[in-house]
């Protein structure tokens, strides 16, 4: 049976180069390239679409690929597509790039210039794995076909300012409004998501840390379905656990998530860590929750300005969530906003403690009663995020920051390049 491969080369020389030898391999049936990263994933998802069959048992990634860049382009790839094999064609052969292709899903790697039998012998391989993986499944292989969802974390300025709840009532408004919703506790210490929810369950983000290939069926086992529909990923019952959830862990945790759900809400607690760093960086939107008081405003601005110097992210791009809001507090949205440099959000969450005191302490607040308007203000603000369904004419997307190539938290933390 002929080897379908199919070239994504940005560059007119490249794509003859590398056609040409394709073309002189035994039994390899190479098809017609792809140019940039946005045609690969289109065409791979059409013949998705009509049987996994159709699809090409190697993909060859050229490194100048766009405007996607190569390593991503090939997560996403082996994220959606588990059962096609990846090579990277790349000028630096490294040990450091060859371990950073294996753990964003190649399956190979060529050096350039492109050699024939070294070209050859990893097509050979990357085949036979493909091959191999679909008679395994039994062509019951899933796919992820979506276009990507959006991410938002969600960040306290201090511990109690309400973060946690309002990251779960976004996810829960997401989901009833008719979209995809996974909510995920990246506050990996103290994460008490489950508390809210009032549920138990073995599984955590912890189970997905030391997994380099995360295909649907290795997430599906790991996500808790809640009775309204969202798909929960849990911190670990032992907080000192939490360190096994690296930065790059955390990536493909996300990035995994991002490919299956419409929206991921991604709680990230008071406290940074490298995973904390490397969601908020990925995330389409970050909200920073604070109350308008003195040391939760000065707390806020202390996570910006330390956000910008990690580079993690800048303060213009951050939102700011004023929670416990009145009218008749000195520190008001606009004050804030200029305390902060960060955008405000136009919805702010009133101070109503009463309406939420009897489902926190029952662990019930996805029962919180419609008419509270605590529960209608972050269902609000998450309209006003894009995060819900709208009206046919009127539908709101989520907007896309891509996800930008990170250097460990550490590294940054510690001074290094």
């Amino acid at each position: 049976m002929p080897t379908r491969i199919l070239p994504a080369v940005g560059d007119p020389d490249a794509v003859r180069s590398l056609t040409t030898l394709l073309s002189q391999l035994p039994d390899a049936e190479p098809v017609a390239p792809v140019v940039d990263s946005t045609q690969l994933v289109d065409t791979l998802a059409r013949l998705a679409a009509e049987s996994v069959d159709e699809l090409p048992e190697v993909v060859v990634v050229h490194e100048r690929i766009g405007p996607v860049p190569a390593l991503e382009l090939i997560r996403d790839v082996a994220l959606r597509f588990p059962a096609v094999g990846v090579i990277l064609v790349t000028s630096d052969a490294s040990p450091g790039l060859f371990q950073a292709a294996m753990d964003y899903g190649a399956r190979g790697l060529v050096a350039l210039p492109l050699n024939y039998e070294e070209l050859a012998s990893r097509v050979q391989a990357v085949a036979q794995w493909s091959t191999g993986v679909r008679r395994h499944l039994g062509g019951a292989v899933d796919v992820f076909t979506g276009v990507g969802g959006t991410v938002v974390t969600v960040s306290g300025a201090k511990g109690g300012v309400g973060a946690t709840l309002t990251a779960i009532q976004l996810a829960l408004a997401a989901q009833a409004s008719g979209r995809s919703a996974a909510l995920v506790d990246m506050d990996l210490q103290a994460g008490d998501i489950a508390s809210y929810l009032d549920i138990q369950f073995r599984r955590s983000v912890v189970d997905l840390a030391t997994i380099t290939d995360i295909s649907p069926r290795v997430l599906a086992d790991a996500v808790f379905r809640h009775d309204t529909g969202v798909a929960l990923l849990l911190a670990p019952g032992e907080g000192e656990r939490g360190e096994e959830v690296t930065d790059r862990a955390a990536r493909q945790i996300i990035g995994a998530l991002r490919s299956r759900y419409e929206v991921v809400v991604v709680d990230c607690g008071a406290q940074v860590s490298g995973a904390s760093a490397t969601a908020v960086e990925m995330a389409d939107t970050a909200l920073l929750v604070t109350t308008p008081d003195v040391v939760s405003v000065r707390g806020a601005k202390r996570t910006v300005r330390m956000w910008d110097r990690l580079q993690i992210r800048k303060a213009e791009e951050t939102t700011v969530v004023v929670n416990r809001h009145t009218r008749g507090t000195e520190i008001q949205p606009p004050l804030i906003q200029k305390i902060t440099g960060t955008a405000v959000a136009a919805t702010a969450v009133p101070a109503n403690f009463k309406e939420l005191h009897a489902a926190v302490d029952a662990g019930r607040v996805h029962e919180l009663d419609g008419r509270s308007t605590v529960k209608q203000a972050l269902w609000a603000l998450a309209a006003e995020l894009g995060l819900v369904n709208a009206p046919e004419g009127d539908r709101r997307g989520g907007r896309s920051r891509g996800d930008r190539g990170a250097v460990s938290f550490r590294r940054r933390r510690d001074g290094g390049g």
